[in-house]
């Protein structure tokens, strides 16, 4: 059975968030560290922070856009406290 994700990763150089939902997250955090996804090339390196696993994709990509809509960093922290991973 396939997984997906809803992920956040955090720029080092920024503090910058980027939400996302991949089937296959070591692909994509590389993905993004080498420059590869438009909105995070040149603001890493690029660090998982949160992941949550769902069934289908289409729940991971509802539940992006639920965050991406939040937008609130400390809201998100409090609510979603469980799948944040402990650097």
């Amino acid at each position: 059975m396939e997984i997906f994700y809803t992920y956040i990763i955090e720029s080092l150089k920024t503090h910058n968030w980027y939400i996302g939902h991949t089937n296959n997250i070591n692909r994509r955090l590389v993905e993004h560290n080498s420059g590869q996804n438009k909105s995070t090339k040149n603001k890493g390196p690029w660090k998982l922070i949160f992941l949550m696993d769902f069934e289908t994709n289409v729940e991971a990509n509802r539940f992006e856009i639920k965050l991406k809509k939040i937008r609130n960093k400390d809201f998100i922290k409090k609510d979603y406290s469980d799948f944040f991973l402990v650097t």
